[in-house]
């Protein structure tokens, strides 16, 4: 039997095919044999049946939520405290480890060690059994302030010299958490008051990884101890879960096994392979951004890979990113930089003619593919590669216009994103009734956010006066949406203030997506101006903003999110035609061209 793909067309009378539906053909949801009176009726009853059913494949768990650092101050402090618990029992069981960092992590905790050997299996389930011992000797937590010299002196005295390099880089004051009067470490908190406030069967050890000092490949290679803590073992149940369930929907793995795209060892590591099934998703995804963005005011750009070293160093790029930046490279005596970011180009593009206050704001998109330098090591499917693209925008705008404009942008986040209004023009085909169709779950589906307001940093650029009223626009366009939100004070990047918007997937995960940033750094830096109703020349307020992060690592969660189930509109294959008489075969093959 010969079968015919393709998407939804115009299935009129005809009968002697079946119809099957779905990524890869899988299901059989009706026959032909339509009337030309009935046809629409019955075809959008095949369409309504395919998406009922492809829903079903994604809904979301009935399962607890699990709470996050960000939502959970306790929570954090807890996994501070099970690391600190955690080196503690290893020095115990290993006098010669030698304790680096142990900081607190989205899902728990980790500690680097400098030991002889590397730690096996049954050395963290005698490491573990050794922490509920401490847990249940419920030692306090007492908090120490001392001199640079006296925390040196004792450093010394231990024979620690990771934390004699770690307070060298401490400012005053300098501060040592003290597990009862048994173990000791230099730590600024924030901790729970005693060990007796964790939970033995709440926390898990999960495995061990080899972790270069300070990120330096040249630097001691040290054994990093993974573990996860939570307030309850119900918690840590369903934490298990989630990661069994994650493992299960590897967008590394799906994508291979669907075709959707590689990484070709031949070509290097973190460039991505686009096939005809993975860029047929990828077209619908950007075109579909790119309505969205038309609808709501922007235009679109188009701008070079490279440019002339010296815009880099106007930017400032050079200076602050050289790190994350491809080697430059020479042409006719000019040395060039391929892009890391799409930001300077655009502001080229505003100081290309003179602007008034009439002309903003201006509200600027483009899908531009960056490259930055990424260790091979931190490579990782699509979530982390050195070529990808960006869906950027830059909106230039009057300081009395930044409330509206980051409410605007918020509102287009939950369209996109979320169950806003929906205005597709897919499977226009079938029918001329726009309300035949709806998506009620939205494009993608993604309804629950956390969402974090960052404020201005101890160091920055730009008056007091225009940071308090950027912060405030920003917090009322939050307030506008009734949306919750947490702040991070002093969390915001150097040149402005900053919202972050994470996803919830369909196990739970958060996912960090959307970024709205402020800038008053580079307005400054190319000397952008605007001329204002009295005729002087005044700085444009700069916001870039991100709404799905970057077209690769959100194709990678949806991948995961759907378990590569993918709805209707977005299936690479959405219908397949079997022809079981040979009278039907000429019409199968007009309906798929």
């Amino acid at each position: 039997m010969q079968a015919f793909s393709g998407t939804f067309g115009a299935l009129s009378g005809r009968s002697g095919y079946v119809v099957r539906s779905g990524f890869c053909g899988r299901r059989v949801v009706g026959t032909g044999g339509f009337s030309k009176v009935s046809r629409l009726r019955k075809g959008f009853s095949v369409v309504k049946a395919v998406a009922a059913e492809t829903k079903t494949a994604t809904k979301e768990e009935e399962n607890i939520d699990l709470p996050t650092n960000e939502s959970n101050e306790e929570l954090l402090r807890m996994r501070h405290t099970t690391a600190h618990v955690m080196a503690m029992a290893v020095q115990r069981l290993f006098p010669n480890a030698q304790v680096t960092i142990g900081p607190w992590i989205d899902n728990g905790f980790y500690y680097d060690f400098d030991t002889e050997e590397p730690f096996s299996d049954d050395d963290l389930k005698k490491i573990k059994k050794e922490m509920d011992k401490i847990i249940r000797e419920d030692l306090p937590l007492i908090r120490e302030e001392v001199t640079r010299e006296e925390a040196e002196e004792r450093i010394k005295s231990i024979n620690e010299p990771y934390k004699l390099e770690i307070l060298e880089g401490l400012k005053e004051p300098i501060t040592l958490y003290h597990l009862g009067d048994k173990w000791w470490d230099l730590c600024a908190g924030p901790h729970v008051e005693s060990t007796g406030k964790l939970v033995p069967k709440a926390i898990a050890l999960e495995s061990v990884a080899g972790a270069y000092w300070r990120g330096d490949e040249k630097k001691a290679m040290l054994q990093r101890i993974y573990g996860t803590c939570w307030e309850t073992p119900q918690q840590l149940k369903e934490y298990k879960r989630v990661k069994e369930e994650a493992k299960r929907r590897d967008h590394r793995v799906l994508g291979k096994k669907l075709n959707l795209f590689s990484i070709q060892e031949e070509a290097g590591g973190g460039l991505v392979f686009w096939h005809p099934k993975g860029s047929r998703i990828r077209r619908t995804i950007e075109d579909f951004w790119k309505d969205e963005h038309e609808k709501d005011g922007y235009e679109l750009l188009y701008t070079p890979h490279m440019a002339n070293v010296e815009l880099w160093r106007t930017s400032g790029h050079l200076e602050f990113y050289h790190e994350s930046m491809f080697d430059q490279m020479q042409v006719e005596k000019e040395t060039y930089q391929i892009r890391p970011m799409n930001c300077p180009f655009h502001v080229l593009i505003y100081k290309d003619g003179m602007k008034s206050y009439r002309d903003l704001p201006l509200r600027w998109a483009e899908l531009g593919t960056v490259y930055r330098y990424e260790r091979s090591g931190t490579l990782h499917g699509l979530f982390r590669v050195r070529g990808f693209t960006q869906d950027d925008a830059h909106i230039f705008c009057l300081p009395t216009q930044l409330e509206d404009e980051m409410t605007r942008v918020l509102e287009l986040v939950e369209r996109i994103l979320g169950k806003g209004p929906q205005s597709g023009r897919f499977f226009c085909e079938l029918c001329s009734d726009p309300n035949a169709l709806t998506y009620g779950t939205g494009r993608f589906g993604f309804t629950k956010y956390e969402i974090m307001l960052s404020t201005r940093p101890e160091k920055s650029v730009g008056s007091d006066d225009i940071w308090e009223k950027a912060t405030q626009a920003l917090l009322n366009s939050l307030k506008n949406k009734g949306w919750d939100y947490s702040i991070d004070e002093g969390g915001g990047a150097f040149y402005g203030p900053k919202i972050d918007i994470k996803i919830r997937d369909a196990i739970g995960r958060l996912w960090q997506c959307s970024t709205v940033q402020c800038d008053f750094n580079l307005p400054e830096r190319f000397d952008m101006t605007y001329i204002d109703s009295d005729g002087t020349k005044q700085r444009p307020i700069m916001v870039h903003r991100a709404l799905l992060g970057s077209i690769e690592r959100f194709m990678g969660v949806l991948v995961e999110n759907y378990a590569g189930d993918f709805p209707l509109w977005l299936a690479p294959e959405q219908i397949r035609l079997l022809p079981v008489t040979a009278e039907a075969m000429d019409y199968c093959i007009q309906v798929c061209l």
